[in-house]
């Protein structure tokens, strides 16, 4: 092998030397082991490859084992740039800004729920507003949208959705301070206002489970998970509000590009240095939908709770269902990382990627402070998530990063050929899971043939330490849109 070939160096890591393209400025590191290796796509290795061209990237261009080809960044990808000489790019951050998921936990058992299942997933596709196109139940003035956009999910709980106990346990308390709402267009505010609190379509999902395995018990108990015990998974982000500020400033960045002499080795790579207007407007905007899609997990969250409550005619202290934690997988942050054995400030731009810092970490809510930060991990809706921890190894390698989910093995439109002639719901039926959804294509695209093994994908961060399991979470019933 020469010495721009793609290089083992464990059984878990795939190393990028910096020689591979003569623009990169740095390695790449891809974590996949020998089993999940077949399924790398050179695209998506070419996307690492061009990451590490990006002016001022810090350590190296990182992949977790979910990774496939994405928009500029592979989904599953991580960087990290100085703020003084480097870049911000809506390409690392993605479309669907603050994607991220919540787990809720219960005190109630599985044997209390599984002959009940069927109807309890109706009634909770009745009342959570999900599909392409759905419309939330919050009807949000002017003044409101501004409020949440810069307030997050600290609006939500001021208006009812949900408890101050709960923004203990997102990432970040549920916003980002800097949001600007002036920086936001007509068009994604005409796109979001009907859009807070819905589930929307495609990957995104209300899932009831059950925890079926637990691998670590002291932070199992410190999370209040025990076996058997009934969880809800909740997966989606920003909606179509996201989905337009990072259309609107893909297309300023297009502009800023030449104008600040930044070569790019991919077009869908836009940028402007962290410092520059493009950049730091950018950067409010984002924020703002960050907080839009953190008020979103929140409301789904409080109407989630009244179903159960409702449909199963118990009180709040007899549910006991409360916040685990919330993580966001599609994000650009300003963190401090050691980088050669000095504090420093970086923007991380994590696309399809979830942060796991470490035990101690300031960040983290006191009952976390010894376990390190819950990591949720979702995978299809017919085989596991699982829950994990942060690591030292994680902000020592990843800049407290790891992987956010199983990653695609089949296009949606494969998916759907597929799929011609099956009845997928049944198919999950058969598997023990009522699938509620809003259309046919839906659960095509969603099978669980689609994606990775989870299982697969989780054994590689926890071999590699950036993230350790706590728990394994088995699906019952899957609302989608």
């Amino acid at each position: 092998m020469g010495c721009t070939d793609i290089k083992r160096i464990d059984n878990s890591r795939l190393r990028i030397p910096r020689g591979y393209k003569p623009e990169m400025r740095t390695d790449g590191l891809i974590f996949v082991d020998s089993l999940l290796e077949q399924f790398l796509e050179q695209g998506a290795i070419e996307q690492v490859a061009n990451v590490a061209s990006l002016p001022g990237i810090v350590g190296m261009s990182l992949a977790m084992p979910d990774i496939h080809t994405g928009y500029g960044f592979s989904i599953g990808g991580v960087a990290a740039f100085d703020i003084d000489e480097g870049i911000i790019s809506p390409g690392g951050v993605g479309y669907d800004i603050n994607c991220g998921v919540r787990l809720l936990r219960s005190d109630l058992h599985k044997n209390d729920l599984l002959p009940r299942i069927k109807d309890l997933v109706e009634a909770l596709y009745k009342e959570i507003p999900a599909g392409v196109g759905s419309k939330g139940r919050i009807k949000l003035s002017s003044a409101d949208e501004r409020g949440l956009l810069r307030k997050g999910a600290k609006w939500a709980v001021e208006n009812g959705y949900g408890s101050a106990a709960d923004l203990e346990c997102i990432e970040s308390g549920g916003c980002i301070d800097g949001a600007d709402p002036e920086l936001i267009s007509d068009k994604a505010y005409e796109r979001g206002r009907q859009q807070q609190a819905t589930l929307g379509s495609g990957n995104h999902f209300l899932e009831i489970q059950y925890v079926d395995h637990v691998y670590d018990d002291a932070a199992a108990s410190a999370m209040g998970l025990r076996e058997g015990s009934i969880t809800v998974m909740i997966h989606t982000g920003s909606r179509g509000f996201g989905h337009q500020v990072c259309t609107d400033y893909i297309q300023i960045m297009a502009k800023a590009a030449p104008k600040y002499h930044i070569n790019l080795p991919d077009k869908e790579l836009v940028c402007a240095p962290f410092k520059s207007s493009e950049a730091r407007q950018y950067l409010s905007a984002m924020r703002a939908a960050a907080n839009y899609a953190w008020a979103n997990r929140q409301c789904l969250t409080h109407w989630t709770r009244e179903v159960f409550m409702n449909y199963l005619s118990i009180s709040p202290s007899a549910l006991g269902m409360s916040l685990v934690y919330d993580v966001a997988h599609n994000i650009a942050k300003v963190e401090e990382h050691v980088i050669n054995n000095k504090k420093k400030k970086v923007v991380v731009h994590r696309k399809g990627a979830t942060r796991a810092f470490p035990p101690d970490h300031p960040e983290l809510p006191d009952k976390y402070k010894k376990i390190g930060q819950p990591v949720l991990i979702p995978g299809d809706m017919g085989r596991l998530s699982f829950v994990m921890t942060g690591t030292q190894q994680a902000m020592d390698e990843t800049f407290g990063s790891t992987c956010h989910g199983a990653g695609r093995l089949l296009s949606r439109h494969e998916a759907i050929r597929r799929a011609k002639g099956r009845a997928i719901w049944r198919e999950m039926q058969d598997r023990g899971v009522i699938v509620k959804s809003t259309g046919r294509e839906t659960l095509a695209e969603e099978m669980p043939e689609a994606y990775k093994d989870i299982s697969e994908v989780v054994n590689v961060v926890h071999n590699a330490d950036i993230s350790k399991k706590v728990a394994s979470l088995k699906p019952i019933g899957v609302v989608k849109g």
